[in-house]
């Protein structure tokens, strides 16, 4: 069969397959090219899931009528523009779209209307495109001062078979929702709106540019609860900046969808993120639970390849180490500032857990005076306290006044009169009580706070044997029989690439040949071990997250179970100066409102909420 040329058409809609996967990739596309148009407001609307109708609205520079024929011509851009020596450089790309596929491929698929007003022109133009076959240049009405307005009708009529490979309107909604939700964190001072079937879906305002003003935005999508919850991030190492928001530990979901990354402005999906933060929150959460976190890279254009796939999804970092590096220390120093602080929603969970409860039937008008003449016969609720063996029993110990060591750097004995430090000044307060012999009650200046004392110590004893361990080192068990495990030739490679990072953790390894390792020492902690899968293990987690996760994991694993069994049981009396040195303790230890499956350590309830719940407010 001879070589051919395909026509134009035909090369249209190959493009599109790639470009316009579905209604919430043309979003996507169409979105872009308001945003590099300058606009502060971009309109959305969508009819049918986004195959019916789709219109964008922007109040950008528009397009100047003699480039509208230009505009739907594939691989025609005004965002690439030649240097001195006529070149253009794919590695500076400053703009967010920048090769000149999508509305061709969207025309060769759908029916396509463009119409602008160029800014400085007093007239406005109109090009119709469809199933690839381009109308001409003609004079519309328009409704603003300048911007554009791009519709889309009948998405994928022109290639039937494509219109199968759909999912139900309310999927594909879904999905256009999602995308503009992204698009609109990645650019806060740009106002959005989305109307989905004729209802109103989203109304954003644009916010001031800057960290409160990202804040906001991502607590209109990702809830407020997300802002009260959320830690600041700042960070740059080497040229590269991060910055964003990351949820903290007690604040966690049960997938990763609430886990975004955008690279200088643009929204991407990169195995980076999820791998940095299973790493910087690895002390913290179980490994079925997920924190939410919206982070930011800015770097210079030339250290990242964003021509990775059409569709601009994905991109590809000259130095992925030091962006992970990046991410992962920078989550690491906001959680280490955050200290004992636990999430909000703790708290909201324990006050919806009250439930204002009927009085018990009242005695009779006749009052106390009548029940010591033995007219008040008991109500049925006091019946069965006295039937029910134990229950009229008080299960609360209260302490006798302590008095507190004076806070270092202050004396014990101050000459003269002065002010006295009270202990519920502490951030979490002066123990009061403990509660069934395993919750610990302190009052602070403005409100309660309950204890889990086996969790709470449970992290301070796992927090004191990590430091052991990192001073100390990892303790090594020598194999009696060194193992050989075999692997694939790049990951044993991979592998023996990283022996001195193994070292470091009590694994002592070595090349055995092109596709094998030799594994000579092992941690002493893991005791009788799976030698061949904890190293497969370690050659998975290094192909997809470039660290040896399953290694720190299994450590921390190990402390983790050790911690738990030498900490404070539940169940055992604690004197009150016991109890006062645990909070004490908590309040000198990073991330003490968790213990180490994320779970809080404790409760606080603010005087003013325990107020409505009696109806003082």
């Amino acid at each position: 069969m001879p070589i051919r040329r395909l026509p134009p058409e035909l090369i249209n809609r190959i493009a599109a397959g790639e470009v316009v996967e579905r209604p919430a990739s043309a979003v996507k596309e169409l979105v872009e090219n308001a945003l590099d148009a300058g606009a502060t407001r971009v309109e959305v609307q969508a009819d049918g899931g986004g195959l019916t109708r789709i219109l964008i609205a922007d109040d950008g520079k528009g397009i100047p009528p003699e480039e509208l024929p230009l505009a739907v011509e594939r691989h025609a851009t005004s965002k690439l523009s030649p240097g001195e020596d006529g070149d253009y450089d794919l590695l500076r790309i400053f703009t967010l779209g920048f090769r000149g596929e999508a509305l061709p491929s969207i025309g060769s698929v759908a029916r396509l209307s463009i119409a602008s007003r160029a800014r400085g022109l007093a007239d406005a133009h109109a090009i119709q495109v469809e199933a690839g076959a381009v109308g001409a240049v003609s004079p519309a009405a328009f409704p603003g001062p300048h911007g554009a307005r791009v519709e889309v009708r009948d998405l994928f009529y022109a290639t039937p078979a494509r219109l199968k490979f759909m999912k139900s309107e309310r999927a594909e909604a879904l999905a256009i929702t999602e995308e503009l939700k992204r698009q609109a964190m990645a650019h806060e001072a740009v106002g959005f709106s989305l109307d989905l079937d004729g209802r109103r879906t989203l109304r954003l305002p644009a916010e001031h540019a800057g960290d409160e003003g990202r804040l906001a935005r991502l607590a209109a999508i990702m809830g407020r609860e997300f802002s009260e919850n959320a830690l600041l991030i700042e960070h740059e190492r080497e040229g590269v900046r991060l910055s964003g928001y990351a949820g903290l530990p007690t604040y966690n979901r049960g997938n990763a969808a609430h886990q975004y990354l955008f690279v200088n402005g643009r929204p991407v999906r990169d195995r980076l993120l999820q791998g940095a933060l299973r790493a910087a929150y690895a002390d913290f959460l179980a490994r079925n639970r997920h924190p939410l976190a919206a982070l930011y890279i800015d770097l210079d254009p030339t250290q990242v390849d964003v021509n990775v796939h059409p569709a601009k999804a994905e991109v590809r970092f000259r130095d992925p180490g030091l962006v992970r590096g990046l991410i992962v220390g920078g989550l690491r120093h906001a959680l280490a500032a955050a200290g004992h602080r636990a999430s909000t929603t703790v708290s909201m969970a324990a006050l919806g857990g009250f439930r204002a409860q009927e009085a018990p039937p009242q005695p009779s008008a006749a009052g106390f005076s009548a029940w010591r003449q033995g007219g008040w016969t008991p109500s049925p609720l006091a019946a069965a306290v006295q039937a029910i063996p134990g229950l009229s029993e008080i299960s609360a110990r209260a302490e006798p006044a302590w008095e507190p060591a004076p806070p270092a750097g202050m004396s014990e004995a101050p000459a003269g009169p002065g002010p006295v430090f009270d202990p519920v000044d502490y951030p979490l307060g002066a123990a009061r009580a403990q509660v069934h012999e395993t919750y610990i009650v302190a009052q602070t200046r403005d409100g309660v706070v309950i204890v889990d004392q086996h969790a709470a110590h449970e992290r301070l004893v796992y927090e004191r044997m990590k430091a052991e361990m990192a001073q100390g080192g990892v303790a090594r068990q020598a194999l009696l029989l060194p193992e050989v495990v075999e692997l694939d030739p790049a990951e044993a490679e991979r592998v023996a690439a990283r022996a001195d990072e193994l070292a470091e953790m009590g694994l002592v390894i070595e090349a055995f040949g092109p596709g094998a390792v030799l594994v000579r020492e092992a941690p002493a902690l893991l005791g009788q071990t799976d030698v061949q899968g904890l190293v497969r293990d370690i050659a998975d987690d290094l192909a997809e997250n470039g660290q040896a996760l399953a290694l720190k994991e299994r450590l921390e694993e190990v402390c983790g179970t050790m911690a738990c069994h030498g900490s404070v049981r539940s169940g055992r009396r604690l004197t009150a100066p016991e109890m006062n040195a645990l909070l004490r303790q908590m309040e000198a230890t990073p991330h003490s409102g968790q213990c180490n499956h994320g779970r809080p350590t404790y409760v606080e309830l603010k005087l003013a909420d325990i107020e409505r719940l009696f109806g003082r407010r």
